[in-house]
């Protein structure tokens, strides 16, 4: 199969996850791509959805789905996503769409989240892919300086245009991507259902950036998906609700 394939396998498989009649958290992305155009053929059985970007709400209105400001949604029962790097402890780095910040706010909004990634995205350590930290702009500099002094390789994101300018996020922002980092763990934070940090650690040092989110994956090099599940009795993310799931 190829990357694509894989990427489609599993955004099928996460419908299984769809909850009829309710509003559906989406992500950014590719793999997040290829779930909102899965999610189009069966648009008639939910109310509507949440986007995380809005290259995520142009294309769920493509499809003639409903998007729903998120200050218009207290709880939604299940928010889709995919990852650009995971580790087997369920850490990971979300960031290379431009809407981690996004991201974690609508997923901390969700009773559920289910994850979608292909094999090719399970790494030991976390930290090849380029750690994503969201700034406002008169920041960046001094940003950079700090995450340099912590061992880090700050690169300010620019447009893939070839225009030189900065990326600016939908919020604004501008993006450092951090090279050069040993991602060893987490903090160890309660797993709550709320915007959290990991810690990243090049050699001895560490610091703590905002690209982090309770999600899980599974070892396999196979087409995968994880889901992490917040019971509604509680505000917590808890690893005794880890569930990995399989494309069938």
């Amino acid at each position: 199969m190829t990357q694509d394939e894989l990427k489609q396998a599993v955004a099928k498989a996460a419908i299984d996850y769809v909850v009829d009649g309710e509003i559906i958290g989406v992500g950014t992305g590719s793999t997040a791509n290829f779930f909102i155009d899965e999610l189009g053929k069966i648009k008639h059985r939910i109310k509507g959805a949440v986007a995380s970007s809005e290259a995520t709400a142009e294309r769920l209105r493509s499809h003639g789905i409903t998007v729903f400001d998120l200050n218009e949604v207290e709880t939604m029962p299940v928010y889709i996503d995919g990852a650009d790097e995971i580790n087997g402890s369920g850490a990971m780095i979300k960031g290379g769409g431009a809407a981690l910040t996004r991201e974690k706010i609508v997923a901390s909004v969700a009773q559920k989240f289910v994850c979608i990634a292909d094999g090719s995205k399970l790494v030991d350590v976390l930290g090849t892919f380029p750690l994503p930290v969201e700034v406002i702009p008169m920041s960046h500099a001094v940003v950079a300086r700090k995450l340099a002094a912590l061992g880090g390789e700050p690169r300010l994101r620019l447009n893939k245009n070839g225009d030189g300018k900065p990326l600016v996020t939908d919020n604004g922002c501008y993006i450092i991507d951090v090279l050069g980092l040993a991602i060893a763990a987490a903090a160890n934070a309660p797993l709550e259902g709320r915007p959290s940090p990991i810690r990243p650690t090049s050699k001895t040092r560490s610091t703590t950036s905002s690209a982090w989110l309770p999600m899980a994956s599974s070892r396999a090099r196979v087409p995968m998906s994880a889901c992490w599940e917040r019971p509604k009795a509680s505000r917590n993310w808890s690893s005794e609700n880890l569930r990995f799931l399989r494309p069938r």
